[in-house]
């Protein structure tokens, strides 16, 4: 949910902030590079307190950001809502450095990715969710050009910037209040700690020791650019099908539920095809389907475009889950270390946004020129997939 309200409040804060498009991707940094600054302390946290206790401390944590919408909405101070967005983006790291292992080792290990994209299935309905309740409670679909906004009266403007911010607090304390919940409910529930073991003889259990492993080092890669790629295609989907589908911002926040419906089904499709098929080829052939509709996306006229960007949800879907999971793979004693480097990859969320919108602005405003980076990041993806996944047995 807080990702991808993200895709909602980047477009609606920029009007409600007036902000530039650089500067409307500070959204994304704040939360992203908060994964950066916060993973190895998550890491430490997790060695010493484990599993159960991190994740309810990440989700305490996720709260209180969520709850700091209400100052920031009531002073239509930006800079408080991006520090919201770091705590935020601190709760999430706590969470994923220890979910994410942690589903992954709790059975099978052959069935490691399956498990990992089930449980991460729950996050693509999110994606389907998030903009329904952002398109209903956050986006007005009022907007005013540069010249309308200048020509009105300074009461008229402040007015029509704080109503604005306003529509943030109802979802954003709701989903503070969820958290909770969640919280006191994890409490209660028995998780018991896993040991694992190391199948290539490197395991060492440390922080640095982890990167050992080549595949894992690769995995940090690849998970650094799909995160990144991730991020620029639906913080930029509502303006690009403004621009390039010629839709209102209410229509093409549904066509954003478009996007997360696909990615939902995407993610529950492959983890049936990864029953049948390697995870690594899968992989490979969603990157070159992603990688043939980012061409369309920047090269296509008309609401196909957006169609493409949609489609790009349902390919994108495994690729999180997969890529840490074949990251992790037989790192044994270093899965934890090792989850905190794949977290720490979650920076490209904050690096390449922030390019693109630089992208962006430097040609003038052109939405779809700057899905050349997402393009990039595909590339990365697909060469991991056939190559970097490997184990370098001893």
């Amino acid at each position: 949910m807080a990702h991808n309200l993200d895709s909602i409040l980047i477009p609606h804060l920029k009007k409600a902030c007036n902000l530039n498009n650089r500067q409307s991707t500070l959204i994304d940094t704040s939360v992203f590079f908060a994964y950066f600054l916060m993973a190895i302390p998550a890491g430490m946290i997790l060695k010493k307190w484990g599993y159960k206790a991190t994740m309810i401390s990440g989700l305490l944590a996720f709260a209180f950001g969520a709850f700091l919408f209400v100052p920031a909405a009531n002073s239509l101070s930006y800079i408080t809502f991006l520090i919201a967005l770091f705590i935020i983006g601190c709760g999430l790291t706590m969470l994923e450095t220890s979910a994410n292992p942690y589903a992954a080792v709790l059975g099978d290990p052959a069935k490691a990715t399956s498990r990992l994209n089930l449980a991460a299935s729950f996050n693509g309905l999110a994606a389907m969710v998030a903009p329904m309740i952002g398109g209903l409670f956050i986006l007005s679909g009022k907007s005013h050009s540069k010249e309308a906004l200048a020509a009105m009266a300074d009461t008229a403007r402040n007015t029509y910037f704080l109503e604005e911010a306003a529509s943030v607090k109802l979802p954003y304390i709701t989903l503070g209040v969820v958290l909770l919940v969640i919280a006191v409910i994890f409490f209660f529930i028995h998780l018991p700690e896993i040991k694992t073991k190391s199948i290539d003889g490197e395991a060492k259990g440390s922080f640095f020791g982890a990167l050992r492993h080549k595949h894992l080092k690769w995995a940090v890669v690849a998970q650094f650019f799909y995160v990144g790629a991730q991020v620029c295609v639906t913080s930029f989907f509502i303006r690009m099908a403004q621009q390039g589908g010629g839709f209102d911002e209410k229509t093409a926040a549904s066509y954003l539920v478009v996007y997360g419906f696909l990615f939902t089904a995407g993610r529950f499709a492959g983890t049936a095809l990864l029953q049948f098929i390697s995870s690594n080829k899968l992989l490979a052939v969603y990157a070159i389907i992603s990688i043939i509709l980012c061409l369309v996306a920047i090269l296509g006229k008309g609401s196909y475009v957006v169609y493409a960007l949609g489609a790009i949800g349902f390919f994108m879907s495994i690729m999180f889950p997969t890529i840490f999971a074949l990251g992790i793979d037989g790192i044994g004693d270093d899965t934890k270390p090792g989850s905190s480097w794949l977290i720490m990859s979650i920076v490209g969320g904050s690096i390449l946004p922030f390019a693109m919108g630089s992208l962006i602005d430097m040609y003038g405003d052109n939405i779809q020129i700057g899905y050349s980076i997402p393009l990039v990041c595909f590339l990365v993806i697909l060469y991991f997939s056939l190559r970097g996944y490997k184990i370098a047995h001893k």
